[in-house]
């Protein structure tokens, strides 16, 4: 035994090695790594994997946000684009319905002027129908006065022709 324990402490007298206390710490080391892996080990890798997946899963929901954002801006644009076209279409259509108001209002003062011109022609055919009324009773009144001088007296041709000129310069200066 004794041999045993001479072997078991190698060189004890020089700091050498005993196989028995190596044992006993390596059984008791492989003992604390058991233990650590049972009750730090695995609680520590299961939260590093809980917290790689709230990771992944934020990076995810970020990705998923920023997509969201990007339609959400491309539909705004859309959005905005298409008001823009409507806007320019109401614009459009207000300077047509403008055009054709302005014509509209050109047209009826065109009627207007029309409709004038032929009162006021109506209104000259009138006044002529009247002068010329007023005219034949001024000839009237002159061919019984005139017939009355010619009964007077009885006259040539050319007296009578002379009489004729001065009563058409006489109605002539009634004018």
């Amino acid at each position: 035994m004794q041999s045993y324990v001479g072997l078991m402490t190698l060189s004890a007298s020089v700091g050498g090695f005993r196989f028995g206390d190596m044992a006993v710490q390596l059984i008791a080391f492989i003992i604390l790594l058991i233990l650590l892996k049972k009750f730090a080990w695995g609680p520590l890798m299961n939260m590093m994997q809980k917290r790689e997946e709230y990771v992944a899963g934020e990076i995810e929901a970020a990705e998923k946000s920023r997509l969201e954002a990007e339609q959400a801006s491309k539909d705004a644009a859309a959005e905005l684009l298409q008001v823009k076209q409507e806007a320019q279409k109401m614009i459009e259509n207000a300077k047509n319905a403008g055009v054709k108001q302005e014509q509209d209002i050109i047209e009826a003062a065109r009627k207007e002027a029309e409709r004038i011109k032929v009162q006021a022609q109506a209104d000259i055919q009138n006044e002529k129908e009247q002068a010329i009324q007023v005219l034949q009773a001024q000839v009237a009144s002159l061919s019984v006065l005139i017939a009355g001088k010619v009964i007077e007296k009885e006259i040539s041709e050319k007296d009578q022709e002379e009489l004729i000129n001065t009563f058409l310069k006489e109605v002539g200066e009634g004018r």
